[in-house]
């Protein structure tokens, strides 16, 4: 027996209804290359989209049309993820930080029709675009005078809107139709295309507002420093609308001083990104002695966040610091580390080691951890294996990829993900490892993240990267490579030892140190590892 219950499709079109219907005077601040600080309304922001919305119909985008977007996080680009997935057409947002022959691979195996650009990505895009058969034009995110670039069409955004009505009529169509497209960074092989549908999009911001979830309600007013560009910013451009919460897009300038004045004017009290940018707000906070008093609550995704920087911001800032896991393939909110009742009397210490955990599955995301053969390992907080995930937001398959590819998948349906965790009884998962980054040594495991985040925590410390290398008595050991905050400083192997002594376990302590001026890291921010690995590919210890 069916209930008899409303069949009403969920739609991106409906977070946009009932953002500028019931939250119309709500506000988005926005910085762009051409205007440092520009605000409006729900309401404004709506009567934009829809104009936006027929002038993409008037450019002959149909259904199911790819377009594409290399922008920062500003007004324009919000307007661009309503619009398109609004008229049923898919938003492929590309990160331009990835290498241009991976960006023209993106745009070939998308089949994009249109590309909207940043002004200062527009050397980068196009000659890609021209040489691209499927790309038709290129419109610049400002509101310059349009150009000609290589042959290409090119108009710029303010033009290609502004003679267009601002009221229209949002179809109706199957929640299942996509709505957006997003390619991993592309560490192995070409990048791959996740392709998200209305309905699992609605889901995933649904939980995003939750306590425990992100927890974004109408009196929030939130900074997603998190890109655009990347897995929908956590679907925080979808949850903030959703909950009628201020949004603040902070464009291209992400380094500390611009992150604290923006939240300081704007009265920040939830922020979510990845370690490399808080590092860099907690030292302008360190160095001026500055103070964030609306900040509540600050997430951070992307790679495990150190112990230090956990303490620093609670305990000096006052912020309830907040880890977050996911993936592009998981939409990408999987885990949030939220503290249950009784952990809240443990110790600072006890505290602090449960919050660099990441957390427990959000409803709706299933975890399990198995054996090299497939097995089931306990939830113990002890057993490691590889983490494997599903969920109604997670892909069940590539964009592109022929019916019936199933390498990822097991039989219950579960995605593997290629980290390698724990599970303790409490449900709290915690990363140990990428499955290729994890250490075999003597027969254990060593966790670089682990290792990396005390290394860390020593005050001459900026940042550090640990990875594997030829032992010819114990297979592996761990090579640490380090970044100083003031570079005519020293920090001797022996010294590094010593403090790492009863941090760690014995015989994860680092057999070899290099300082280097910089880490690389990967388009999303993450440290490439495999770039450190042919950087010290020779390297060896010796029994």
């Amino acid at each position: 027996m069916h209930g008899k219950m409303m069949q009403w499709p969920l739609l991106i079109s409906s977070i946009f209804r009932h953002a500028t219907t019931y939250f119309a005077d709500r506000e988005i601040v926005s910085v762009t290359a051409d205007q440092p600080s520009f605000r409006y309304t729900f309401a404004e922001f709506g009567r934009r989209v829809c104009k936006l919305a027929n002038a993409l119909r008037n450019a002959g985008v149909k259904p199911g049309d790819r377009v594409a977007t290399l922008a920062w996080n500003d007004h324009r680009h919000l307007e661009l993820y309503y619009a398109i997935s609004g008229i049923g057409a898919v938003c492929h947002t590309i990160n331009p930080r990835l290498f241009p022959e991976q960006i023209e691979y993106i745009v070939e195996h998308a089949e994009d029709t249109l590309m909207f650009v940043d002004p200062m990505f527009r050397d980068l895009v196009a000659p890609i675009a021209a040489r691209t058969d499927s790309v038709r034009a290129l419109i610049i995110l400002n509101g310059d005078a349009a150009e000609t670039v290589d042959g290409l069409a090119t108009s710029n955004y303010e033009e290609f809107i502004n003679c267009e009505v601002d009221t229209f009529s949002w179809p109706e169509f199957d929640e299942n139709q996509a709505c957006a497209l997003c390619y991993t960074s592309g560490t192995t092989g070409n990048p791959k295309g996740v392709l998200y549908s209305h309905r699992s999009t609605v889901l995933h911001a649904l939980t995003v507002t939750t306590p425990n979830g992100l927890e974004i309600g109408m009196d929030d007013a939130v900074l997603p420093v998190v890109p655009l560009f990347h897995v929908n910013a956590w679907g925080i451009p979808y949850a903030a609308l959703m909950s009628g919460a201020k949004l603040v897009l902070p464009g291209p300038r992400l380094d500390g001083e611009s992150l604290y004045r923006l939240m300081d004017r704007e009265g920040v009290t939830l922020t979510a990104g990845v370690p490399t940018v808080w590092l860099g707000l907690q030292k302008h906070l360190q160095e001026y002695g500055f103070e964030l008093p609306t900040l509540k609550r600050m997430v951070v995704g992307g790679s495990a966040a150190p112990p230090s920087m956990i303490e620093y911001f609670e305990e000096q800032q006052g912020v309830d610091f907040v880890h977050a896991w996911g993936m592009t393939e998981m939409s990408p909110l999987g885990t949030v580390c939220r503290l249950k009742p009784a952990m809240h009397l443990g110790s600072r210490e006890e505290r602090t080691a449960q919050k660099t955990k990441q957390g427990m599955p959000v409803y709706g995301v299933e975890l399990k951890i198995v054996d090299d053969d497939g097995n089931p390992l306990p939830h113990d907080g002890e057993a490691m294996g590889e983490l494997w995930v599903r969920g109604p937001w997670i892909t069940s398959g590539y964009f592109g990829d022929p019916p019936g590819t199933v390498e990822d998948f097991d039989r219950e349906g579960y995605f593997r993900t290629g980290d390698i965790s724990t599970i303790d009884s409490d449900g709290y998962m915690r990363i140990c490892d990428r499955a290729k980054d994890v250490i075999k040594s003597g027969g254990e495991w060593i966790s670089s993240i682990d290792l990396e985040n005390v290394a860390v925590g020593h005050p001459k410390v900026a940042e550090a990267a640990v990875i594997g290398v030829p032992c010819d008595k114990w297979q592996e050991r761990p090579l640490l490579v380090v970044v100083l905050k003031i570079a005519e400083d020293d920090l001797s192997l022996e010294q590094m030892r010593e403090f790492l002594t009863g941090r760690v376990p014995k015989w994860w302590l680092p057999g070899a140190m290099e300082v280097v001026d910089a880490l690389p890291h990967t388009a999303t921010g993450k440290i490439q590892k495999r770039e450190l690995r042919q950087q010290f590919a020779d390297f060896c210890f010796e029994s």
